[in-house]
């Protein structure tokens, strides 16, 4: 990791237990994913708190990085990283705002929002470069089967990633959960994702629903258009659920469309499994 990044100070530590303050009440779908026959647990990479979960059995796992809303790592992004591990992956989910703030014990969406315009896209490169190499040095990761996977601010993140060829190189796919396509850009956060559609490494699964509203079907198809102007002709896709608002996997909210989340669920999982992860 980068020394000046390395050397800020850590406003969180370790991570939340349940859910973030800002999504409660949480509802009655939520989805539980039990523990059993996994390694699960808080780990910290350097100083930067995050989730990992792998099955308990075995030596040589595929990795999933899981790039969290903007609720940070709390409940249900564990509960995804289970769920990736009983699928047979090692899943870790780090805390990338953990320098700016504790957006899990936030109530306000306002001051969540604010401490999200404080992370640097480029910490968050090197703080995703940092989780893997995490990983690779436990001695429990299949060679460089490596996948990346976010959720809303997370899954503008993994287009950014996905089109960053690292020190490790690029991961081998990437899936994003409605990630924002476009976005004002500043000196922290310099692009957007169609900025980079045309510039990706690894093929990329995006996943959006017809009724969300912050991401207008015209974002998409201009990205569509991006992605294939790309010169190395990586293969990607978006997908788009006709009747599915933003944040349709979350089971917590009211937002979840049960239907959709399974399907685009089970779609993920092929995505990885065919480019290798």
């Amino acid at each position: 990791m980068d020394s000046k990044l390395g050397r800020r100070t850590f406003v969180v530590t370790s991570l939340t237990t349940g859910f973030a303050l800002a999504v409660s009440p949480v509802t009655a779908q939520t989805i539980t994913t039990d523990a059993t026959g996994l390694v699960a647990g808080d780990v910290k990479i350097g100083e930067m708190p995050a989730y990992r979960a792998q099955p308990e059995a075995g030596t040589k796992f595929p990795l999933i990085v899981v790039v969290p809303e903007v609720f940070g790592v709390h409940e249900h992004i564990k509960d995804v990283c289970r769920r990736l591990a009983k699928a047979g992956y090692m899943a870790i989910a780090p805390e990338l705002f953990a320098r700016q703030g504790d957006v899990a014990k936030m109530s306000d969406i306002g001051a969540i929002l604010k401490v999200i315009e404080r992370v640097p896209d480029e910490q968050v490169m090197k703080d995703l470069d940092a989780t893997i190499e995490w990983a690779k040095k436990t001695g429990k990761l299949d060679g460089d089967r490596v996948g990346i996977t976010g959720f809303c601010w997370g899954g503008r993140i993994v287009w950014l990633y996905s089109a960053r060829n690292g020190p490790g190189g690029a991961p081998k796919a990437g899936v994003a959960w409605y990630g924002r396509l476009s976005n004002a850009t500043n000196a922290l956060q310099t692009k957007s994702a169609i900025d980079v559609g045309a510039k990706l490494h690894a093929p990329v699964l995006g996943l959006y629903g017809g009724q969300d509203t912050g991401i207008p079907i015209g974002q998409i198809e201009i990205m569509r258009r991006e992605i294939a102007a790309n010169p190395k002709k990586v293969a990607a896709e978006i997908i788009v659920y006709p009747d599915a608002p933003h944040a349709f996997n979350a089971d917590y909210r009211p937002s979840y469309r049960k239907a959709d989340a399974d399907d685009a669920w089970q779609k993920m999982l092929a995505w990885m499994k065919k480019n290798g992860v």
